[in-house]
């Protein structure tokens, strides 16, 4: 099994974990699966959200050196020229070539970029895995590896000694509570002018 197709693997495992544990009551995993099945191919989503997706897309294509047909090959895709319609926005992802692409382009990111494939060009299969409870998974995940891209994107971070880590991290969390009670003010302030409108 090449290094790609055991990503995709693990990635499919992963997501059927997630669906056992926040299924509850919604019903057996046939019915599940028939579900996401449907969504398998959708119109793309709203226009701005496919703009974003697909310039990354292509930008991730080109870094790793790929055409169109590479990618649709890598793919194995009976149609190679079927991405260039994706990156394009006039058609959908299925979620399988969603999870395939993340073993091929988004290696570095993979949740982030199931995530944000999944959000943009199949808004149905989305609305699924949010009815599920997975779509909240996929976000806390995306969320947490921002958080841990910030720390991996200082050199100067990983230099500190255990003591200067902890006193830096103090400070992180200290300003992240502000930050949090900043948006909460700026809530209820969007709030009270909203109910003086009305």
């Amino acid at each position: 099994m090449a290094l790609g197709d055991s990503m995709v693997v693990s990635l499919a495992r992963q997501l059927q974990s997630w669906t056992g544990r926040v299924l509850g009551n919604v019903g057996t995993a046939t019915d599940v699966a028939m579900t996401l099945a449907k969504g398998s191919m959708q119109r793309p989503g709203p226009k701005a959200a496919v703009e974003k997706a697909s310039a990354l897309l292509r930008d991730l294509r080109q870094t790793a050196g790929l055409t169109l047909e590479d990618l649709g090959r890598a793919l194995e895709l009976d149609d190679p020229s079927f991405m260039g319609l994706v990156e394009s926005g006039k058609v959908g992802l299925p979620f399988d070539l969603i999870l395939r692409l993340a073993a091929v382009l988004g290696r570095n990111d993979p949740v982030g970029f199931i995530l944000q494939m999944t959000r943009s060009y199949n808004p149905k299969m989305w609305k699924t895995l949010e009815a599920l409870g997975i779509g909240k998974l996929l976000v806390q995940a995306g969320r947490e590896r921002e958080f841990a891209n910030i720390y991996r994107s200082h050199d100067a971070a990983r230099a500190l000694s255990d003591k200067d880590f902890a006193a830096t991290l103090a400070f992180v969390d200290a300003a992240f509570k502000s930050a949090l009670q900043f948006q909460a003010q700026l809530k209820r302030a969007s709030r009270s002018k909203e109910d003086q409108h009305d």
